[in-house]
C-alpha cells in the first residue's frame, strides 16, 4: 500500500515523530512523508505514533492508497526530497 503522512506535533515531540517516520517511509517536505509499506509495517508506523503523539493536542493524518501509481503529484518549485524505489 501507499501511505502518505501528514503530522501536526508539538515542538518537544517533533523529533521523536520525525525518527519514527523517516524508518517507514521518504521525508518529503517539513511534516510530510510518503511511501510504499506493507500492511505489517503500517500497523507498527501506527502503533509507534500512538505512542509518542498527545492525542488530546497533536494530529497524524493518513491517506492510504492501494498502489503509488494511482497517485499523483504535481509539484511547484523546489523539490526537497524525491521518493526512492530503494530502501
Amino acid at each position: 500500500m501507499y501511505v502518505i503522512l501528514a503530522y501536526d506535533v508539538g515542538v518537544e515531540r517533533n523529533a521523536r515523530v520525525l525518527k519514527i517516520a523517516r524508518r517507514y517511509l521518504t521525508w518529503v517536505q517539513n511534516s510530510l512523508f510518503e511511501g510504499e509499506v506493507t500492511a505489517a509495517q503500517f500497523k507498527r508506523l501506527q502503533r509507534e505514533l500512538a505512542q509518542t503523539i498527545d492525542a488530546a493536542a497533536d494530529s497524524v493524518q493518513f491517506y492510504v492508497l492501494p498502489q503509488s501509481s494511482v497517485a499523483q503529484r504535481i509539484t511547484l518549485g523546489h523539490v526537497k526530497s524525491a521518493p526512492s524505489q530503494f530502501v
